[in-house]
């Protein structure tokens, strides 16, 4: 977790411990961070989180600034009950942690091996109060976090289980496909936290779907779209 990390900053390199363990040298920011790489002094360090591993809980100070460079990051609360709602899913080049509060409102958890950039909350702010372009460049990550926030809220609130599960795979479709296949990092009952389902109602949607011809499966988690329009219905 955050709470332990020690950093000291220069431009040319970056050391820092996170429980106990080090982080490589730093990089300049790259992808979505580009706009923000300008301004002096700014550098990105990079950690690898195991399978699973927790990143940041919720509550936790909220230090840092995240982007994934590999892998995938669930971001999730854990009810009183011990249920647990998903509210994102954050994929290579995702930027995460853009938080309005102290502290983190969700915990966030590697969902397989997977590789971020940090870069310090304070360091970003600062650069945005004398850059009018990183500004611009936080406010445009910020409206998208809320744009996927609002269409989560639509999705939980007023869409059939069929139409969730469609939204879903058209969503990682756009960010995932490669070759006409997309392989889902996150499991089936990941997939039931995020869409407010259980996991027996998206195996049975993900089968029905199937058997309709609008999908195939190529192996647990490997699947391809073959009739989007239909998908496109449902979510419509």
């Amino acid at each position: 977790m955050a709470q332990m990390l020690t950093q000291t900053l220069n431009t040319q390199t970056i050391k820092t411990q996170i429980k106990g363990r080090n982080i490589a040298p730093g990089h300049p920011v790259s992808d979505q961070f580009v706009a923000i790489a300008g301004h002096v002094g700014l550098v990105a360090t990079e950690f690898s989180y195991r399978k699973k591993e927790e990143i940041y809980g919720e509550n936790e100070p909220a230090e840092y600034v995240y982007q994934v460079v590999s892998g995938a990051v669930r971001r999730y609360k854990l009810l009183s009950d011990g249920r647990r709602q998903i509210g994102a899913f954050h994929l290579p080049g995702d930027v995460f942690a853009l938080e309005s509060s102290q502290t983190h409102r969700l915990a966030a958890e590697a969902i397989i091996d997977t590789t971020v950039r940090l870069v310090k909350r304070s360091s970003l702010e600062k650069a945005a109060g004398t850059d009018v372009q990183v500004a611009r460049k936080l406010w445009a990550m910020t409206a998208g976090e809320l744009r996927h926030a609002e269409d989560h809220m639509l999705l939980l609130g007023r869409k059939t289980a069929m139409e969730r599960v469609a939204t879903f795979l058209l969503e990682m479709d756009r960010r995932l496909a490669v070759a006409g296949m997309m392989a889902l990092p996150m499991c089936r009952r990941d997939i039931g936290d995020y869409l407010g389902l259980t996991l027996e109602t998206v195996s049975r949607a993900l089968s029905q779907l199937h058997a309709q011809g609008v999908l195939g499966f190529s192996g647990a988690r490997q699947i391809v779209l073959r009739n989007r329009q239909r998908l496109h219905n449902l979510d419509a």
